[in-house]
C-alpha cells in the first residue's frame, strides 16, 4: 500500500510519501481495528501524524464495531465514524483499491491518499506527481513532432492570447493563501511561446501606462514585475521572488498597491519603492530553484512551520518527454483528488 499526504508541513513538495509492502488499503484498516492506542500506530506505521485517521480506529474500539469485510463495508463506516473537516459526500472517497480523504486543521487544507500497489501503474497520468520527490527530472528526450504534441488532459487557462511561436509554456501554482493552502485554480498558459523565449512574454504582459493590469494570478503578476529588461530567461527574477516580502508567511500581500500620490508613469519603479522590508525571520536562503532550458521549479520557503510554496514552469516539450509526470502535475493543481 502507498500512503500520501498533501501537507504543507511535509518537506520542500509539501507531500509525505510512505510504501507499506505487502499489504492492501482494506487489509490495513482491518489491522488496526483493535490497536490500543490508534494514534501512535497510525504515526508509526505512515510516518507521520495524519490529522484525524485515527478516528475511525478509536471510534471502532469505543463503539465494538465489526471490522469491515470488504472496500463497501470500509466506506460505509469511514462515511459513519471518520473524522474529517467537511461533509463525507465531498470530502472522502472510497473504491476497492483507495481512500481519499480531504480535510483542514484549522490552519491548512490536507488531503491523504491511501492506494493499493496497483494504483500507480493503473493511473499514471493522475498519480505520476504524487511519487515524485525533489527535484523534477529536467531532461527533454521527446522529438517534437505533430505525434508527440502535448495536450492537456485537464482545464488550463489561457494567460495571454497566442503569441505566434511555437509551442506552449505552462504556469503551475501551488499557492498557499490564508487557509488555502491546496490550489485549485487551473494552470496557466501561454500559447505560442517556450520557456527560453518565456521571460520576454511575460513582460510584455505587465501592467503599464494607460493599460489595466493583467487578469494573472498575484504570483506571475509579482514575477513580471521582478524581470529586469536585460533578463533573458525567468531565473534571475524567480531568485529575486524568493526574497520578495509579500511572499513570506500564510497569509500573503505579494502585490502590492501603488501608495497615494506615487508617479504612475513608471508603475514598476513605483510597486518596487512600495515593499515593505523583509521579515526579519524569513530565510529565502532555504528555498530550492532549478532552471533547465524547459522547466524552471521553486521550492520557496515560506517559514518553518508552513514550509515551502512550490511554483512549475515548463513548456510542451518538457511535457511531451514527461507525459504522465506533466498531466498529474496539472491535475494536482486544480482538484485536491488527483482520482476524482
Amino acid at each position: 500500500m502507498y500512503f500520501v499526504y498533501r501537507s504543507h508541513y511535509e518537506g520542500p513538495l509539501s507531500k509525505h510519501v510512505r510504501h507499506l509492502p505487502g499489504v492492501g488499503v482494506l487489509d490495513w484498516f482491518r489491522r488496526g481495528w483493535t490497536v490500543e492506542d490508534p494514534e501512535e500506530w497510525v504515526e508509526e506505521q505512515l510516518g507521520v501524524d495524519v490529522y484525524g485517521l485515527d478516528s475511525i480506529f478509536e471510534e471502532a474500539v469505543r463503539r465494538q464495531l465489526d471490522p469491515p469485510r470488504d472496500w463497501r463495508e470500509l466506506h460505509d463506516l469511514l462515511r459513519e465514524h471518520l473524522y474529517l473537516e467537511g461533509e463525507p459526500e465531498t470530502h472522502l472517497r472510497v473504491t476497492e483499491h483507495s481512500v481519499r480523504a480531504y480535510t483542514d486543521d484549522d490552519e491548512v487544507e490536507l488531503a491523504y491518499f491511501l492506494l493499493d500497489d496497483e494504483a500507480p501503474a493503473a493511473a499514471p497520468d493522475r498519480l505520476a506527481y504524487l511519487f515524485q520527490s525533489w527535484p523534477l527530472p529536467a531532461e527533454v528526450t521527446a522529438p517534437e513532432s505533430p505525434d508527440t504534441a502535448f495536450v492537456p488532459a485537464v482545464p488550463t487557462q489561457p494567460a495571454m492570447p497566442p503569441a505566434g511561436g511555437a509551442g506552449a509554456t505552462y504556469a503551475v501554482l501551488l499557492t498557499f493563501y490564508d487557509g488555502a493552502s491546496i490550489a485549485t485554480t487551473p494552470a496557466q498558459v501561454f500559447p505560442g511561446v517556450r520557456l527560453p523565449g518565456f521571460a520576454a512574454r511575460l513582460r510584455a504582459g505587465l501592467v503599464a501606462p494607460g493599460r489595466p493590469d493583467p487578469d494573472w494570478p498575484p504570483e506571475l503578476k509579482v514575477l513580471a514585475l521582478l524581470l529586469d529588461p536585460a533578463d533573458e530567461s525567468i531565473e534571475p527574477a524567480l531568485r529575486r521572488a524568493v526574497e520578495w516580502p509579500g511572499f513570506h508567511g500564510p497569509i500573503w500581500e505579494p502585490w502590492p498597491e501603488l501608495p497615494d500620490g506615487a508617479d504612475d508613469t513608471d508603475p514598476v519603479a513605483a510597486r518596487r519603492a512600495a515593499l515593505p522590508p523583509m521579515p526579519a525571520d524569513a530565510h529565502p536562503d532555504r528555498s530550492l530553484l532549478l532552471v533547465s532550458a524547459h522547466l524552471a521549479q521553486l521550492a520557496m520557503y515560506t517559514d518553518e512551520v508552513f514550509g515551502y510554496q512550490q511554483w512549475f514552469f515548463f513548456d510542451d516539450l518538457w511535457a511531451g518527454s514527461h507525459p504522465d509526470l506533466a498531466q498529474s502535475l496539472l491535475r494536482y493543481a486544480s482538484h485536491w483528488d488527483p482520482l476524482g
